[in-house]
């Protein structure tokens, strides 16, 4: 969305977004910015007024090129703002600082007061201290968490297409598909998701069809739209949305049972899973259905891996899929030494308990 076909960084369409996300500002809608474009803006600079002096790696590159592009980026977005007389601020974020519970929620606070004080919080991945197996897929998976964190009522996810077409983007004869419920199984939908990428990011169609699938699954209504076409914002979300003036987009619907914000941070953190909890079929069962079930030992069959109380792991089906996370309540040796024993506490209470839908 902000990288020209050169690689710089698209100033033009920066300064049209920003003029929505102020007039939905002044509007009184709350607004996070989920925005790449660092690694673009240093390759830019460098290459504008310096030459590197050494051959870099795709790793070093990353990093140099964020380094400087990041402080060019937040200082483009604190004077398109500024015009408009209202203050952002910067929020630098890696994977690792969603690992934790009490990181999760100093990064939530630290929004939660910029939002109460007027400021707009504008969120990258710090792409200088990241390493490759530690980095978020992309920006979608990242908006996803901060949309999870902030209990977010919208999620928009901007893109080059108008939305999830039932066909390929470029024929004519495809159309947009207006909703897509978040019940609905993904390989009814993502059969026809090209797994194409933009060559300047690292998101895609499929990633952006994961993320809102998930986020709609936790009570978040989640848009795909074109952010290239003129007012796409306030055309979605504004105060003077009506039927007549909605821009093309796809919505995913967001499920009408609410998930707790617990449960929101266990639902992300699949990759922070340290462990697997092998279950039975009558555990499996009992934990699907709809009654509030907890993992008992009984139902479990192996532990795979070394956790600590309080660790995210894996709950997996006798099939052999991940169908659940959860705060596991011991570690590991209690655990396997507990498992198939009936009268042990709970390894995984309810409360700290998330049933993925449909492999969503």
């Amino acid at each position: 969305m902000l990288t020209r076909s050169d690689g710089t960084l698209d100033i033009t369409r920066m300064s049209a977004l920003v003029d929505q996300v102020a007039q939905l500002h002044k509007q009184g809608i709350e607004i996070i910015i989920v925005s790449s474009g660092a690694v673009a803006s240093g390759r830019s600079e460098m290459r504008n007024t310096h030459a590197t002096k050494h051959h870099l790696d795709a790793v070093s590159a990353r990093q140099l090129f964020s380094a400087v592009g990041q402080a060019k980026l937040i200082n483009r977005y604190y004077e398109l703002f500024r015009e408009h007389g209202i203050v952002c601020g910067q929020v630098l974020t890696t994977k690792e600082d969603f690992s934790t519970r009490r990181q999760y929620l100093n990064q939530k606070h630290c929004m939660e007061v910029m939002l109460d004080n007027g400021v707009i919080p504008i969120v990258n991945e710090n792409d200088t201290i990241s390493v490759t197996e530690l980095m978020f897929t992309d920006n979608d998976e990242l908006s996803g968490l901060i949309a999870a964190m902030m209990g977010a009522q919208a999620l928009v996810l901007l893109s080059n297409v108008d939305g999830v077409y039932d066909g390929d983007p470029s024929n004519p004869t495809s159309h947009i598909i207006a909703e897509i419920n978040s019940n609905e199984k993904e390989a009814t939908a993502d059969s026809f998701i090209s797994p194409t990428k933009s060559s300047l990011g690292r998101g895609g169609m499929s990633s952006k069809f994961h993320t809102a699938r998930k986020a709609a699954a936790e009570g978040i209504a989640v848009y795909i739209a074109n952010g290239k076409r003129n007012d796409i914002l306030p055309g979605i979300i504004g105060d003077n949305c009506t039927a007549a003036a909605i821009v093309p987009h796809t919505l995913f619907v967001p499920s009408v049972r609410p998930v707790s914000g617990f449960k929101k941070w266990i639902a992300h953190s699949d990759s922070f899973a340290k462990g697997e909890i092998h279950v039975n079929q009558g555990a499996y069962e009992a934990l699907t259905s709809q009654r509030a079930s907890s993992l008992l030992p009984v139902g479990v069959t192996r532990v795979v891996g070394e956790f600590e109380k309080d660790d995210i792991v894996k709950i997996i089906s006798p099939d052999g899929k991940a169908f659940a996370l959860g705060c596991i309540g011991c570690d590991n040796a209690t655990a396997a030494a507990n498992a198939g024993k009936q009268g042990s506490r709970p390894l995984v209470h309810y409360d700290y308990l998330y049933i993925e839908k449909e492999n969503g």
